[in-house]
């Protein structure tokens, strides 16, 4: 009884000094990225090369060789150091030709979107002499400029890339001669070779440029934006950075941004033989309005891929072209009564006879097997979950690699499946598993985490088989211990409609049962998103529930993980559904002993707070405060592939925008609400939140506004971030902790 007793007494003792031990979190801390876990980022299987890849490293002075079997350094393949005629001492990424022969490094890079930038480009070989040694020197791929997109061929003698809208070849071996390709390119007008704004924020790409596999062809898509109208956005002096230019009469930038029911770029498919600098344009049967989202080659030099959108975005086609006669032959169409998912078009991978393909035609998101001719060879997967990502095939043993969520709408694993239909599990941790495969897919990276724990990084065999960790972040482990920490845990309920929502919740670490706490709900709730996920993060909302706050997030209807019916159920009105399930789940939280039902906020960004303001309008007062950053207050106002993909055009779907309109539910606007908007976002104009500012106070309905100058979709820039959420903590603790 007395070892128990004093077992019992230094037991509490330990507790009572780690309390007095632990600190409570900072702010500062979490916006400057202090609890972020170490990553390895940057990684790139070498290609032709089955057991290495590469990395930068922290300085990004080299270019390393790794051990895919031990993840130990095997050689440098670049140092900007001891690199001869060098003219740079750091550079900001670089990519190999298909080969492996060359590299391509990029420095001063300048960011255009959201994936495009310009950069100077550096050739360096990695071809060894007869004596075993390289070169060593480093060449400037081009002296007219900074380019974008540059690309090897397949045999590493010739790049390609664009400058100013047109494209340019450069031949290797003729003293890196440079010709120009296109003629017509011009700013807001016509781009060769790249994607207009649109295309590339919605279809998630920034180069729209191949060479064919025989390294004889150039095939690209031409974009003529000449109809499309134009967005103008003031741009000040600002201090970071200070634009001098602008320091008495500010400036604005001017761009092609199709809104919805505007018209979008008028798209089409050329080819330029490089020997006889024959350029022709590809017989593509595209409807008016229709998209291109992806040209890419087959290993068939005589078959140009070209995928295809109808403007609906319910029809995807799969075309196999003919890069010299220009005619089109229809390979796979994939139609849906809502709309065809974005993901399809990375997860197509061509083989030398076969290809991948993923289509949620049976509900679910799966994966499928066709031959090179566009015949259904099998359905490699099937069930009630979905195929997250294909991650490649092994032709030597016929087995399938790829991610899902089998297990649970909130995970995702790694699986193989053999040819005869045998399925492996290949990652061994609950929770959040994604996948880097070696070229020849013996080997794996994998990335994994939970709620608890931060991202831990190995490398394992194609069994599943770890060989070693790379990361397991036990220092940010370690330093977690040392503060007051909050935990996350899911719960999910049922609303009064009948539907179970998945969510999260973090309690303050000295939770107590007894006492009424105020409730913070964040959410993003787009089409297909999913923000209840098992994985690890130290966020905003973290510390907002070390400051006394229950933090919530649930997944409502129209979110992703949970099959087509689930996600598309929002299809033609969008924000309708989403807000009823917020109150829903505000209205649920409010029943639960330890809430306080009349101090509960929400706050969101980007479509989250277009559904803040939605649930704080949708009739039912039980938000008394709100945040919302950079909201879509109106579809008619979005732009046409994101608007249109989810609610048509608003000639089609009157009523549908009318319903999914801030402005239509305004006068039920309940609650203190907080609009925040950057001035230079290219992505939801600030016209979203000036316009519906200007409606509420018409209504007589008082606001707070935040408004950043030269500021895009993500807010940031200097001392941006810390500015934005301390007005967002300052706000709820003044709206939340009366």
């Amino acid at each position: 009884m007395k070892k128990i007793s004093f077992a019992l007494f230094f037991c509490l003792c330990a507790l009572a000094g780690f309390a007095q031990n632990s600190k409570p979190l900072d702010l500062k801390e979490i916006v400057s990225g202090e609890f972020i876990p170490q990553n390895i980022s940057g990684v790139i299987p070498i290609p032709g090369d089955g057991e290495h890849y590469s990395q930068m490293n922290a300085d990004k002075t080299q270019i390393i060789k790794y051990s895919f079997k031990t993840g130990k350094p095997v050689e440098v393949l670049f140092d900007a150091a001891t690199a001869r005629e060098c003219p740079f001492k750091k550079f900001d990424s670089y990519s190999f030709a298909p080969d492996g022969s060359k590299l391509l490094i990029a420095t001063e890079t300048v960011p255009v979107y959201r994936h495009s930038y310009t950069a100077v480009h550096y050739i360096y070989s990695l071809k060894r002499n007869l004596d075993g040694k390289i070169n060593n020197v480093v060449e400037k791929l081009s002296d007219g400029g900074p380019q974008q997109v540059p690309i090897f061929s397949p045999d590493g003698n010739q790049v390609a890339f664009v400058r100013d809208n047109n494209i340019f070849l450069v031949k290797l071996l003729y003293g890196n001669s440079e010709s120009q390709v296109t003629e017509d390119g011009s700013r807001n007008e016509v781009l060769n070779g790249i994607p207009d704004w649109v295309y590339e924020e919605e279809f998630a790409f920034n180069r729209a440029l191949e060479f064919s596999p025989d390294s004889k062809m150039l095939a690209f898509i031409r974009f003529d934006e000449r109809e499309v109208p134009s967005y103008t956005f003031p741009v000040f002096a600002g201090e970071v950075p200070h634009i001098a230019p602008y320091e008495k009469y500010p400036g604005e930038y001017t761009y092609k941004y199709p809104k919805t029911g505007e018209k979008n770029s008028k798209v089409s498919v050329h080819t330029f033989d490089i020997k006889s600098k024959v350029t022709r344009k590809i017989n593509l049967p595209l409807e008016e309005g229709g998209y291109i989202p992806r040209i890419r080659f087959t290993q068939d030099p005589n078959k140009l891929a070209i995928m295809t959108l109808n403007r609906h975005q319910n029809r995807f086609d799969l075309y196999f072209a003919d890069p010299r006669s220009t005619v089109c032959k229809l390979a796979v169409r994939d139609e849906s009564d809502t709309y065809i998912r974005e993901n399809v078009f990375d997860n197509i991978i061509f083989y030398p006879e076969t290809f991948s393909f993923v289509s949620e035609r049976n509900g679910y998101n799966h994966l499928y097997w066709y031959n090179i001719n566009g015949n259904l060879i099998k359905q490699v997967t099937s069930g009630s979950y979905e195929v997250q990502d294909f991650l490649g095939y092994d032709p030597e043993n016929g087995s399938f690699y790829y991610s899902s969520n089998e297990e649970s709408p909130l995970r995702s694993a790694i699986y193989k499946i053999d040819r005869k239909g045998k399925k492996t599990k290949l990652s061994s941790h609950t929770g959040t598993n994604s996948a880097l495969f070696s070229t020849d897919m013996k080997y794996f990276m994998n990335r994994y985490s939970s709620l608890d724990i931060p991202t831990v990084i190995t490398l394992n065999d194609n069994n599943g088989k770890t060989l070693t960790t790379l990361v397991d972040n036990a220092a940010l482990k370690q330093k977690l211990n040392g503060y007051d920490m909050p935990k996350k845990e899911f719960f999910s309920f049922q609303t009064s409609e009948g539907t179970e929502l998945n969510g999260w919740m973090i309690k303050p670490a000295n939770f107590s049962a007894s006492k009424k706490y105020p409730v913070l709900m964040y959410q993003y709730s787009g089409p297909g998103s999913q923000q209840v996920l098992d994985k690890f993060g130290v966020s905003w909302e973290t510390y907002m529930a070390s400051q006394g706050y229950v933090v919530v997030c649930v997944d409502g209807r129209g979110t992703g993980g949970r099959g087509a019916e689930f996600a598309k159920s929002t299809y033609l009105n969008l924000g309708v559904k989403e807000a009823k399930d917020q109150v829903e789940t505000a209205l649920y939280l409010g029943r639960q002993p330890y809430v306080d039902k009349n101090r509960i906020g929400i706050w969101g960004w980007s479509y989250g707070g277009y559904m803040t303001i939605m649930s704080m309008s949708e009739g039912t007062p039980v938000f008394k405060a709100g945040a919302a950053v950079a909201p879509v207050t109106d579809w008619n106002y979005y732009d046409t592939v994101y608007g249109e993909r989810f609610m048509r055009t608003p000639k089609e779907n009157a009523e549908g925008y009318k319903a999914s309109s801030a402005f239509t539910r305004a006068n039920n606007l309940h609650g203190n609400l907080l609009l925040v908007h950057g001035m230079a976002d290219d992505n939801v104009h600030f016209q979203n939140c000036a316009e519906y500012a200007e409606h509420l106070v018409q209504l007589g309905k008082q606001f707070d506004m935040q408004v950043y100058t030269n500021r895009n979709h993500s807010i940031f820039g200097g001392n941006t971030r810390l500015h934005l959420y301390t007005k967002l903590t300052n706000f709820f603790n003044r709206e939340l902790k009366k």
